[in-house]
């Protein structure tokens, strides 16, 4: 427990020093989601993972991350990352932990991509990471065509929501937004209704956002950046281009990550199917 204190404290401290990224807004809210989704969404035979999104809301933009991402780039950034990370590594493996548990046991990212909305104004940036390289590509903004239920509510988060449908992507989603927090945002690349999305979902429930925290905030930065030591530039592609090369990617992904770390989760590239949350 003290160890697992000491780094939490060495973390945060060390984050205010390193968080030399750009300023480009300051959030006056943050929100938290907790994000579920299948790594097999072909079959569902494999067991749902989650993720915990952070929205943090200025008055010019919005920025959505995973904190389980943010935490461990904000590990392997600090000075001895490498030798931390290690540490975590030989503890699990000394508790007998293999496969899926051992690798759950060490921090790890999960939704890697980074999504700026209205930066630049009107406009949508997301950065994105696959096989050591930094991407940058532009997206649509508001680019879900809601259709309102007025007379569908439902609480959430103590609030009273109300129900939208769209077909984004290549699948159907369902959002309930709160009309008592007047602002056109959610987690991922959804916004665009009169309301904050507090819960979105797929039919079928493949991918899954449900709010589980709001706070007012102030004087908090949104930076646009990295957490890498070793960060030279992005690489700027399109959108289509890098979801082409991710489906490549997890279509390969034990082997490569077999090879690059040494743990091998089971299984064959073969036995495993993705079908990505944006379809088109």
């Amino acid at each position: 427990m003290e160890r697992k204190c000491f780094i939490f404290l060495f973390l945060t401290f060390y984050l205010i020093g390193f968080a030399q990224n750009k300023k480009i807004d300051t959030a006056n809210m943050l929100c938290s989601y907790v994000y579920e989704y299948l790594t097999d969404t072909l079959t569902g035979e494999q067991q749902r993972k989650e993720d915990l999104l952070y929205l943090q809301i200025g008055a010019e933009c919005s920025k959505c991350y995973s904190y389980y991402t943010y935490q461990c780039d904000s590990l392997m950034a600090s000075p001895n990352g490498d030798k931390l990370w290690d540490s975590f590594l030989t503890e699990a493996i000394g508790k007998g932990l293999k496969g899926k548990q051992l690798y759950n046991a060490i921090p790890h990212r999960r939704m890697t991509a980074t999504i700026y909305k209205n930066y630049p104004k009107g406009e949508m940036t997301i950065t994105d990471f696959l096989l050591g390289q930094y991407y940058l590509y532009g997206d649509s903004l508001n680019a879900q065509e809601w259709n309102m239920e007025n007379d569908s509510t439902k609480m959430v988060l103590g609030h009273e929501c109300q129900k939208a449908t769209c077909c984004f992507r290549g699948r159907q989603w369902t959002a309930w937004f709160a009309l008592d927090v007047p602002v056109s945002d959610g987690p991922w690349k959804f916004c665009g209704l009169p309301g904050l999305i507090m819960e979105v979902y797929d039919r079928g429930k493949q991918y899954c956002f449900c709010i589980n925290g709001m706070q007012q905030v102030s004087a908090k930065p949104i930076t646009f950046g990295v957490l890498d030591k070793e960060f030279k530039r992005f690489q700027k592609t399109t959108r289509k281009d890098f979801l082409q090369s991710k489906y490549k990617y997890l279509k390969n992904w034990n082997s490569i990550n077999e090879a690059s770390t040494g743990i091998s989760l089971g299984g064959s590239d073969e036995a495993l199917k993705y079908d990505l949350i944006e379809k088109e």
